[in-house]
């Protein structure tokens, strides 16, 4: 037994407690033995600090023992004097010109690089570069290759000359102020998924509409006219998904029966009891108590450098202003489950959609949802992440 203040404690829970009161690093931690899940994780989760294909066997690995009786030869093995081939720069730190302006404002167009368009290819677009390469499992060089290019035309559209040239010219006006219709409906619940929209989904294009839109505007640097031109609608599309039909006509789900969620492919071991159910497949977390639905919202995942580690664990602290000291970020309402990984609100996954990634947690993005969710989570709750 271990005493914390006035509480005896046996040594396990006290190693939680511990680490609790030090504070985790957050994101990207190894794991420790107080998280370590309640049933193994499936083989194809890692540590994100480790660094697979590079691993150092040990004296039981793979690696055959050199027999006593062998003796080294004289003449040295021959080595290959070929090296990778790398691939031709189009584009890298120190060059100029207009090309440099358009990749910017591709990379800007999904949310890999902030501020100005300049023709200077300095530290910020090598850093969006690498982070662009990443997402996609191209050689993370900071440098443009033919490949890279490739991959980000792909991805974009043309830059207007407005936009090479950091002019905050609005577009014509795809809907305003006195439009109705579906595509409104379509516009306030798109909104509504990312907290710039409260109330119901009405389909007519109000003063609250207008004061919305301007608000998710003026965070994304577009022109704070208050109406849905390309640029608006292009941003807004990217961060969200499609609405569903309930979404669309202010539909409140009904109460979801195991058979119903069985259905819908939530996984057999959030049937029963206390659990934050996350499925990576559908992007979506749900919490469900003895087998009812109570909450759903959409989450992301760490990238293939860092993966979110998937199984049975428990929710072992909370934390509700914690900060990553590993990535120095913030990770509000945070709820650890393995290691340094936990689920919590993400503003740059409120930002940025799908476009980013975490660094092992699970981001959520909507606040009010990660609020309450965090306000009914105990620890011990069970946690069950899976494909």
């Amino acid at each position: 037994m271990v005493t914390i203040g006035k509480l005896k404690v046996n040594s396990i829970v006290a190693g939680v407690a511990i680490i609790a009161l030090g504070g985790l690093a957050g994101c990207g931690a190894q794991p420790s033995q107080s998280a370590a899940p309640s049933s193994a994780p499936s083989t194809n989760a890692q540590s994100p600090n480790s660094n697979p294909g590079t691993a150092t066997p040990t004296s039981s690995g793979t690696r055959a023992p050199t027999p006593a009786t062998a003796t080294p030869s004289r003449t040295p093995a021959p080595t290959s004097t070929q090296t990778p081939t790398k691939a031709k720069a189009l584009m890298k730190k120190g060059s100029t010109g207009d090309q440099v302006r358009q990749l910017q404002s591709r990379l800007k167009q999904i949310g890999w690089f902030t501020g100005k368009i300049s023709p200077s290819y300095g530290d910020q677009t090598v850093t969006a570069v690498k982070g662009f390469q990443q997402k996609r499992t191209l050689s993370q060089t900071g440098e443009v290759d033919q490949k890279s290019w490739d991959a980000l035309v792909e991805m974009t559209r043309q830059p207007t000359d407005d936009e090479l040239h950091n002019r905050l010219t609005p577009g014509p006006a795809l809907m305003k102020q006195g439009s109705t219709g579906d595509k409104v409906r379509e516009l306030q619940a798109r909104l509504k998924s990312i907290g710039w929209y409260s109330g119901d989904v009405t389909g007519y294009y109000g003063s609250q509409t207008t004061t919305d839109v301007k608000g998710f505007q003026q965070k994304r640097e577009i022109p704070e006219t208050g109406e849905v031109d390309r640029r608006t609608w292009d941003r807004l599309a990217t961060m969200t998904k499609t609405p569903t039909k309930g979404e669309l006509h202010n539909i409140k789900p009904k109460p979801e029966k195991k058979e119903d969620m069985k259905a819908a492919g939530l996984d057999s071991r959030c049937m029963s009891g206390r659990v934050i159910c996350i499925s990576k497949a559908q992007n979506q977390l749900v919490w469900v108590v003895d087998g009812n639905a109570k909450l759903r919202v959409d989450v992301r995942f760490g990238s293939d450098e860092t993966p979110t580690r998937e199984g049975v664990f428990s929710v072992f602290m909370k934390s509700r202003d914690h900060v990553s000291t590993l990535f120095h970020t913030s990770m509000p309402y945070a709820m650890f489950f393995a290691g340094g990984q936990a689920v919590h609100f993400s503003p740059d996954f409120a930002a940025r959609g799908y476009n980013g990634a975490s660094h092992g947690c699970v981001n959520v993005r909507n606040k009010q949802g990660v609020i309450w969710l965090f306000d009914q989570v105990r620890l011990g709750d069970k946690v069950v992440v899976y494909r």
